[in-house]
């Protein structure tokens, strides 16, 4: 990550693109969106509020830039403006939200508690507000005012209505809108926006979406006509930041990273990644769904999070990589976050419940037979000395997985975890020799 230079720093104009709720219907106006104006000739850059990973990439496919999360419960304010940073010189930010506009963690993160809002504010950049109106139409007034007014630093710049179910529903809800002194900036009709497959952590991976182009310009099509792009566009704006404090720069957990990457291993976020490159690292990726082994001259071996357990058979059956992963863990560290901290443990149990012998390299034994919902954010601090860091550092980060553990065996405890609201967590990852892994995911 480039640090901030000392003067003030012009940032983007920029959009929060929020709702008051989950489903409404952000991502895919957000899509939409973004496409429609790359293909205008603007320079898009995204953003996503919050720790999602799958979003970022479709981001990443209809701008093509790069898209960053910006989370204000985990990151230091520092580390938010240098990400916003990277939006300078474009055209447009647009930053899509996560959940409610104002929906958050307890309020003691770094900068907030994760909301939307937060993000809104920090980068003063409007909220553009997507109301699902369906079953509703004058009472659609009321939600958009509540958000209006409830937050002083955060301002909504215009109404996009979804679902829209016919010419007088539109105007029953637009007239009650306006009213209120927001503007409608686009009515979508109900069952025209194309809806983008899921599975159980979100949406399908943008690399397994098939068609995925032509996906993007019909979702953009589809907003182009619903929506008013030139006062979309003229509503951006922006704060600028007054002699920021630099962003620390982050430091790589070793020289040479071997890190999988595949549709099974793509939970890294970017700004991770390229702050290791700016720190001089370099970044030496492989497939373990190839049956690549990691690179023989890594100084140490990373295996993020992602779906191994949608691919328990074909990883147990890939000796290559396997064994070249046991070999590295003889050499250098080995870390795993999430599924694969999964994958470096004994065993893997399938939703359809047969077990996939893993590399062995933990003890950790999990299930998907039987799920268990784990989300939220973590506080995580070493209990020792480890390759990612000192004894005692602690990292801001988010857990996110269903599977169930049935033992950890003889593995160390690598953290001590809590969430959001300073409670103990249980899952607190494991250690043995240079090998560490944990279902926690570093943000910052």
């Amino acid at each position: 990550m480039t640090l901030l230079p000392a003067q003030p720093l012009a940032l983007p104009p920029g959009l929060t693109i929020a709702a008051p709720r989950s489903g409404a219907g952000k991502t895919t106006v957000t899509l939409g969106l973004m496409r429609a104006f790359a293909r205008a000739g603007l320079s898009v850059q995204p953003f996503k509020n919050g720790p999602d990973y799958i979003d970022p990439a479709f981001h990443t496919a209809a701008t093509g830039r790069p898209s960053f999360n910006l989370d204000s419960w985990a990151m230091r304010e520092s580390v938010l403006h240098a990400l916003i940073a990277r939006g300078e010189g474009c055209d447009i930010a647009l930053a899509e939200g996560s959940m409610g506009l104002f929906d958050g963690a307890v309020r003691d993160g770094a900068t907030g508690d994760g909301a939307t809002a937060d993000i809104a504010a920090l980068a003063g950049w409007p909220v553009l507000l997507v109301l699902d109106v369906s079953g509703q139409a004058q009472s659609a007034a009321a939600t958009a005012l509540g958000c209006a007014m409830l937050r002083r630093d955060v301002s909504v710049a215009g109404v996009i209505l979804n679902q829209v179910a016919s010419e007088r529903h539109d105007r029953l809800a637009r007239q009650a809108i306006e009213k209120i002194g927001l503007p409608v900036l686009g009515a979508i009709r109900r069952q025209t926006l194309l809806a983008l497959p899921e599975r159980h952590l979100g949406l399908v991976q943008a690399g397994e979406t098939a068609e995925l182009e032509s996906l993007l310009e019909r979702l953009a099509d589809e907003v182009s006509a619903s929506c008013d792009l030139g006062s979309i566009r003229a509503a951006a704006s922006s704060h600028r930041f007054a002699d920021p404090a630099p962003a620390a720069p982050i430091t790589p957990p070793a020289q040479r990273i071997a890190i999988a990457r595949d549709t099974a291993f793509s939970f890294l976020y970017p700004h991770l990644a390229e702050g290791w490159r700016a720190a001089g690292a370099e970044l030496l990726p492989f497939s373990p769904l190839a049956d690549e082994a990691p690179d023989a001259s890594a100084d140490l071996v990373w295996l993020p999070g992602g779906y191994p357990e949608l691919h328990g058979g074909r990883l147990a059956a890939n000796l290559h990589f396997l064994d070249g992963l046991r070999e590295a863990a003889t050499r250098v560290p080995v870390h795993g976050e999430c599924g694969g901290y999964m994958v470096l443990g004994s065993g893997l149990i399938d939703a359809g419940g047969t077990r996939h012998a893993m590399a062995g390299l933990l003890d950790l034994e999990t299930d998907f037979s039987n799920r268990q919902f784990h989300l939220g954010y973590r506080s995580a601090t070493l209990r020792a000395d480890a390759a990612i860091g000192p004894e005692g550092r602690t990292f801001r980060g988010h857990e996110f997985h269903y599977a169930r553990t049935l033992t950890t065996g003889s593995d160390v405890p690598l953290f001590d975890v809590e969430d959001a609201g300073g409670n103990r967590v249980a899952e607190t990852g494991g250690r043995r020799g240079r090998v560490t892994g944990s279902f926690f995911h570093i943000i910052d």
